[in-house]
């Protein structure tokens, strides 16, 4: 069985967008995985087709209503879909590397791209969707967040990347930040490929880049030193 997405959204054009390209695109294509959408307005109840209005209590900007969303919801993951329900949102857990994996041995996902000053808190619950957060910072809408969680989690996905090893070495796989990478030539504006690097020998080259690795993570983020240091919880 594929992994099959489903997205709810008030601009379902904008999918696939990069996800039809390249070898996301390909493996579309071929059916490795599947993505499908649903527009939320349509299960609007009013000749105005309206779903959102103004929020409870007060204040700016306009909110999801409750029994629409509810409504796409229901048809887009009826009883016994297995499938989590991701809500993008600002104030979600952030995703995580780890988070992707999981996703991409499942199933699938249902993700719900919120528009306006959010959704009504209590579809959220009813729901049981799970809030994600792609970074610490608002955008126009969940589209974009949910085409960033896709692309992480298609790419893992078995037959769509053309070596599956290189998967398994990349930034935040280890905990850490990738090692620099090199190619020819072999001088390139006066600046040279480090020598190790073209030694053939491997127990070297695989320790430089482990060194190279950690350094990069102490400058640039050393929150992820932080967290390996933390015992588990338990």
């Amino acid at each position: 069985m594929s992994f099959r997405a489903s997205i709810l959204s008030l601009y379902p054009q904008m999918f696939p967008g990069h996800l039809g390209e390249s070898l996301a695109g390909r493996a579309l294509e071929r059916g490795d995985w599947e993505l499908d959408t649903v527009q939320i307005r349509d299960f609007a109840t009013d000749r105005h087709r309206s779903v959102d209005d103004t929020p409870a209590g007060g204040g700016a900007g306009m909110v999801l209503r409750p029994d629409v969303l509810a409504a796409a919801i229901d048809h887009a993951s009826p009883q016994g879909d297995e499938r989590p329900r991701l809500l993008m949102s600002p104030r979600g857990r952030p995703l995580t590397q780890e988070r992707v994996r999981e996703l991409a041995r499942g199933p699938g996902a249902v993700i719900v791209c919120g528009r306006f000053e959010g959704i009504d808190q209590r579809v959220i619950d009813a729901r049981a969707l799970e809030e994600v957060s792609v970074g610490d910072y608002v955008l126009s809408g969940g589209e974009p967040a949910a085409l960033t969680l896709l692309d992480a989690v298609v790419r893992l996905l078995p037959g769509v990347m053309g070596n599956a090893a290189s998967g398994e070495f990349e930034s935040f796989e280890t905990g850490l930040l990738e090692h620099p990478h090199y190619t020819r030539p072999q001088d390139w504006e006066e600046r040279a490929i480090p020598d190790v690097l073209l030694s053939g020998n491997h127990a070297k080259i695989e320790a430089w880049r482990r060194a190279q690795s950690e350094e990069l993570t102490r400058q640039q983020r050393p929150d992820l030193l932080q967290a390996k240091k933390k015992p588990p919880q338990g």
